[in-house]
């Protein structure tokens, strides 16, 4: 099958390799991608918020399946065109994309749906969000209604930088001032076409930039899957109460969701409730949900983005453990260091078990003034702030995370941090 993939960060690398890993061979195409994905498959340099260009080059080349990668193309409605060229795409339509694009706009979905959730106010004006602090109290819990890369959510005891987020935010929009839900924070990734969901493996990420979940949010610093500490029942009630009360309320309004349903929940002592809702794969979960994966991700995908999951069985993962640890560039979130040199990435993938998904890197030319080492004038470089997911496979929490630990260390990057707890708590 010819595929086109939109994005170019590790998520996209994660989909490139299991879709090369299938028995199937598929001419996979990646706009814009990274360095890391270029090794594997061409690249083109089309701008994926373009919609003509990406449509155009869709049709030139005879693409069966478009898979759209970042929030962003979606939320402009990159999918919309495609579909009325006649292309299947996994990802939702510009409308059912709103689930993710608004804050306020899911909340009003999971309202309708009588989904599980906390209780929240959208905030327009200071003095709104002020009064809608003072009624839900500490912890804090003040989201950015639009997209906000990971960014935008606070939590916090701090009723003064509650108000110092809040204000920040409310220069590019509205906010919504939410009740703190406590419990293990969950994500779960459901394929839907539009009426019939499947769901895929489990996962838990690590938001904070800090070992101990301490310092900002980000976009992810790791992950592991699956959670063997949740209880059997738990995928088929987020599924029955959560996933298809959904999907089933956007078709209602003629919105259909087809593509990636990402559930971000939380384990309360009520029930699991929704957090957020994102409109495709999640990152750095989909880099260990998708290396357990054995069900061919092609085929599950182009159901979806045709109406064909009724009467599919369940996507099947291997029983092995996955963990990710994602390095960043010194200064991230808030101002990365870029342009910097990767070295050891060969010694990485030396390791068993472990490779790496490439997010923010390219061949660039660095000056040939002796401070580089063995690097030469074209070399690899950091080009944004998440830069590298390293991901390893074990037969057990312990062992995936000795390899990815031991990867990660033979990888050099001035200023690169990492977090070093990701799935400790599991492995112990």
């Amino acid at each position: 099958m010819r595929i086109l993939i939109l994005g170019s960060g590790a998520r996209e690398h994660a989909i490139v390799k299991s879709l090369l890993s299938e028995d199937e061979s598929h001419e996979v195409f990646v706009a814009p991608g990274n360095a890391g994905i270029a090794r594997e498959t061409p690249v083109v340099d089309i701008d994926p918020l373009d919609p003509v260009a990406v449509a155009d080059f869709a049709v030139e080349r005879a693409v069966e399946l478009v898979v759209v990668g970042p929030e962003a193309p979606l939320i402009a409605g990159v999918a919309d065109p495609l579909r009325e060229r006649g292309i299947a795409v996994f990802g939702p339509g510009k409308a059912a994309a709103q689930l993710e694009g608004s804050k306020a706009f899911a909340k009003r979905i999971m309202d309708e749906a009588g989904v599980p959730t906390g209780r929240a106010v959208r905030a327009a004006t200071l003095a709104e969000a002020e009064a809608a602090l003072d009624e839900y109290g500490a912890p804090y819990v003040v989201k950015a209604d639009g997209l906000a890369a990971g960014k935008g959510v606070l939590v916090t005891p701090d009723r003064g930088a509650a108000l110092a987020h809040a204000t920040r935010w409310l220069e590019h929009g509205a906010v919504l001032v939410e009740e703190f839900l406590d419990g293990p924070e969950v994500s779960l990734f459901l394929l839907s076409d539009g009426h019939e969901v499947l769901p895929l493996s489990p996962a838990q990420d690590y938001k904070r930039l800090l070992d101990g979940d301490a310092g900002p949010n980000t976009g992810g610093m790791g992950a592991y899957s699956p959670l063997p500490w949740l209880p059997g029942t738990f995928v088929d009630e987020v599924v029955e109460t959560i996933a298809l009360p959904t999907v089933r309320r956007l078709e209602a309004e003629q919105t259909p969701f087809i593509g990636l349903l990402y559930c971000g929940l939380v384990v309360t002592a009520s029930g699991v409730k929704v957090i957020e809702f994102n409109a495709r794969f999640g990152d750095p979960e989909t880099q260990v949900v998708l290396a357990r994966l054995t069900t061919p991700l092609s085929r599950l995908m182009l159901a979806a983005a045709t109406g064909g999951l009724a009467g599919l069985p369940r996507p099947e993962f291997a029983s092995e453990v996955a963990v990710t640890v994602v390095l960043a560039s010194e200064g991230y979130p808030e101002k990365p260091i870029t342009g910097r040199p990767l070295a050891g990435l060969d010694a990485a993938e030396a390791v068993p078990g472990v490779w790496v998904d490439h997010a923010a890197t390219e061949v660039g030319t660095l000056p040939d003034d002796g401070l580089h080492g063995s690097w030469t004038a074209e070399s690899l470089i950091a080009t944004g702030g998440r830069v590298l997911s390293v991901v390893a496979l074990g037969s057990d929490f312990a062992e995936a995370r000795e390899r990815a630990y031991d990867a990660i260390g033979k990888i050099h990057l001035e200023g690169g941090q990492y977090r070093t707890d990701i799935a400790a708590r599991v492995a112990r």
